[in-house]
């Protein structure tokens, strides 16, 4: 099998299990491309054009992701202190208790990983998968901006 087909099933079965262990909490109403902008907005409170910005996708592509956001209750739009006709997104408690139950199977994935396979083969993989995103020289790439949360 392609290295790279391997590296996309790898992901994807990790995102089905991530998604499992969510919905055995309620969070049955996730999508995929949440991820990342959970992860960019605890951060910090952006507007959807920064947001975009930093995940490097369209303006419409954000906005469509923070209106399923809006709508499944995990962010909310408050006007900027600044300049009240601007609107910051803000991660609800509700997604804040997500992140947390995600942390919670990031963590158990490893260590699953680690008595099934070992120690030394779990971090040289992670050593490999470090080096793989590693590989990004652009200084405001995702992997970069991710890395700095």
């Amino acid at each position: 099998m392609d290295f790279g087909v391997l590296l996309g099933l790898a992901y994807q079965q990790f995102v089905d299990e991530l998604h499992a262990h969510l919905a055995g909490y309620g969070f049955d109403d996730t999508r995929a491309n949440f991820g990342y902008a959970v992860k960019v907005l605890a951060a910090e409170s952006l507007t959807t054009s920064q947001l975009a910005a930093r995940l490097k996708i369209t303006p419409q592509g954000a906005a469509k992701t923070v209106e399923e956001m809006v709508a499944t209750g995990y962010v909310e739009r408050v006007p900027d202190p600044a300049d009240g006709r601007v609107k910051r997104l803000v991660l609800t408690a509700r997604c804040r208790e997500l992140m947390a139950r995600g942390h919670e199977f990031h963590t158990d994935f490893e260590r699953r990983m680690v008595a099934e396979l070992g120690e030394e083969r779990v971090a040289a993989l992670r050593e490999v998968l470090t080096a793989i995103v590693d590989r990004s020289d652009s200084p405001d790439s995702l992997a970069r901006t991710l890395r700095k949360l």
